[in-house]
């Protein structure tokens, strides 16, 4: 991961995927290869919890093998401070998030820097969280009126008190499918001001899904009751990366790919009750997806020189 955000940082984004099963680790896979870019697999609390969690890391080692020119980090998404040293402990991960925003400022440095400590004698990279971000992913839920957005001094403040490695900034964006309802947009003084305070450190954004009209229009056809779902504009990526951004977010897209193949496969096929069918379609709509977002967040085509570096380190 260090290297990673280190060859990103000012240049691109990478996109970081939240999976739960092999057929999105497939298509991830697929779609990363085939867009020649690097990348950063999620693993969520609630993934790990789903079935085992060894479930999981076996089918990552695997991807691996079969795609062995791939370069990827896998890393805990939003993990309290037990998840984080659990997968610290495992030897798994080359990333964790620690997520204690919803403490109090003092609270949160005490808890990320417990974190740091750990993952740091084991080189594993730690992110960590200043601000709240409004919206609903998984155990994480934030009333709008709730949701804060992070002070760049405090930021400044909170990067050397803790030593993690980046930082998920609240810039505007939410979790889930409904991030924007009415003229609400990303505030990107705020990593302007970040990057002026603390140069070359990297930011990410989280809830930075694009929840794509076309996906929401059809499994809503198909029976879907999602509404008004609104986005991120995914053409703002690329600003945010030049201002640091380094690594983005996105869950929601990709549960919504997997709404629309599957509401849409049993309909126009209601006699079928083969998982395979539908399962084969998914992962190939996901790596279309997800080679698309590449393109979107630059960092499609990066993968050689990436791994040239890599090499070299």
């Amino acid at each position: 991961m260090h290297h990673l955000l280190k060859e990103a940082y000012g240049e691109y984004a990478i996109g970081a995927y939240n999976i739960n099963n092999l057929e999105q680790c497939q298509g991830l896979f697929q779609g990363n290869m085939s867009s020649q870019a690097p990348f950063i697999i999620q693993i969520s609390k609630g993934a790990r919890g789903y079935t085992d969690k060894r479930f999981l890391e076996a089918i990552i080692r695997a991807a691996d093998a079969i795609n062995p020119d791939a370069v990827f980090a896998v890393h805990l998404d939003h993990g309290d401070e037990s998840a984080c040293l659990d997968c610290i402990a495992s030897g798994f991960y080359s990333s964790v998030m620690i997520d204690a925003s919803g403490e109090e400022f003092e609270k949160n440095v005490e808890i990320t820097r417990r974190v740091v400590e750990a993952a740091h004698a084991r080189n594993i990279c730690v992110e960590a969280e200043l601000g709240e971000l409004g919206g609903v992913e998984e155990h994480v839920v934030v009333a709008e009126e709730k949701a804060k957005l992070t002070d760049p001094d405090k930021a400044k403040e909170f990067i050397e008190a803790t030593g993690c490695d980046c930082l998920a900034c609240a810039i505007g964006t939410s979790h889930g499918a409904y991030k924007f309802s009415g003229t609400q947009g990303l505030h990107f003084e705020i990593l302007e001001k970040i990057q002026v305070l603390k140069p070359g450190f990297p930011l990410v954004m989280h809830g930075s899904s694009s929840v794509p009209e076309d996906e929401v229009r059809r499994i809503n056809y198909y029976g879907g009751k999602l509404g008004n779902a609104k986005g991120v504009d995914a053409k703002q990526f690329g600003r945010a990366a030049k201002l640091g951004v380094t690594k983005i977010n996105i869950d929601t897209d990709g549960r919504l790919v997997w709404c629309r193949v599957h509401r849409e496969h049993f309909e126009l096929y209601p006699e079928d009750f083969d998982l395979r069918p539908a399962g084969k379609i998914f992962m190939a709509e996901y790596a279309k997806f997800i080679a698309a977002k590449n393109k979107l967040l630059g960092s499609a085509g990066k993968l050689g020189e990436v791994r040239e570096v890599i090499k070299v380190r």
